[in-house]
């Protein structure tokens, strides 16, 4: 089978489209022919290994595994003796991070517990996009404590996880706010966003309107300016990081202010496998609550494209990966 490899850590010219062994399956996988995935930032940071903090996990001098990509859309091709839950010919989306990478490639195996049927109304393209992006809007959200009627803040609203996130916190009935560039501002209306800011024209943390819940994609943005765009027993939730001094400012700043505060400002952990959120982002999709935004579609063999362009920053949404 085809699959997309890397040996070393560097730029998408690392990455190889080559033949591989089909993997097999144990117990309690599937085997899926990918139909689609999708490209996430956390893609690329594994392929560069930035920053370095990733490689204590991912390797130091060269990288431990040699394929890329999390999220899943295919169709199941066969299943191990302890499956209970999906039969050959099923369609599926979901992801797989926790327990390993891989989908960029023809086929994958994966455990049951990290997939949900595919919504009969989406495509694969559109399934694909889902699940690490939405997984962790739905996670973060709920971080935030998010409730009905809250006055809800979205960073980085027109990205990949973005996108999502505007859509999820107005399924809790929040009152959205959505920060994006200026082209991207009418994108946000048409998923929902109650109020957008443009970037380029306004600072949100300079403004008299403060918020119960941000919800922050990009994490740019200092520890100071979030306390000053919360309410006094706001919740910040980060999801992404810029720099490294930022980072670090958001590891630790942002639990002190969270001690001796009233107000929360808090990073995000890793997006957990929960097949039960699955489950619920599926009927969100069935119900058409929520729409995947896609911004690209780029075949198997231009993967290093598709991450090259995920790299800049300027996706409208996802960025899909199409493999058969």
């Amino acid at each position: 089978m085809k699959s997309i490899v890397w040996t070393k850590y560097g730029s998408p010219d690392v990455l190889q489209l080559k033949d591989v062994e089909k993997p097999t399956i144990k117990a309690n996988e599937v085997l899926i022919k990918i139909h689609a995935a999708s490209a996430n930032p956390l893609d690329w940071h594994i392929m560069r290994g930035a920053p370095f903090l990733a490689r204590l996990e991912f390797g130091l001098q060269k990288p431990k595994i040699n394929r890329l990509g999390a999220d899943i859309a295919g169709t199941v091709e066969a299943v191990g003796e302890n499956v209970t839950q999906f039969k050959v010919g099923d369609e599926v989306f979901g992801e797989k991070f926790e327990h390993g990478l891989g989908s960029f490639s023809e086929y994958i195996a994966v455990s049951e517990s990290s997939l949900a049927l595919k919504p009969p109304n989406l495509s694969f393209e559109q399934a694909a996009a889902v699940p690490i992006a939405a997984l962790t809007a739905l996670q973060g959200l709920r971080k935030g404590q998010i409730r009905s009627g809250q006055k809800v803040l979205i960073n980085g609203a027109s990205g990949g996880v973005g996108t999502f996130a505007v859509q999820i916190a107005k399924s809790f009935a929040a009152e959205v706010t959505g920060v994006c560039s200026t082209r991207n501002l009418d994108l946000l209306r048409s998923i929902g966003a109650d109020h957008v800011v443009d970037y380029t024209k306004e600072d949100f943390t300079k403004g008299e309107q403060q918020y119960d819940l941000i919800f922050d994609a990009v994490g740019n943005r200092s520890v100071a300016d979030l306390k000053r765009a919360l309410t006094p027993t706001g919740i910040c939730v980060i999801a992404g990081f810029t720099t490294l001094p930022r980072l670090f400012e958001h590891m630790i700043i942002g639990p002190i202010v969270s001690r001796i505060s009233s107000q929360e400002i808090a990073m995000m952990e890793t997006v957990a496998t929960n097949q039960d959120d699955l489950f619920s982002l599926r009927e969100l999709l069935k119900a058409r609550k929520l729409i995947p935004v896609i911004d690209s579609c780029y075949s198997l063999s231009d993967t290093a494209e598709a991450i090259r362009y995920l790299e800049t920053g300027h996706a409208r949404g996802k960025v899909v990966i199409t493999v058969a």
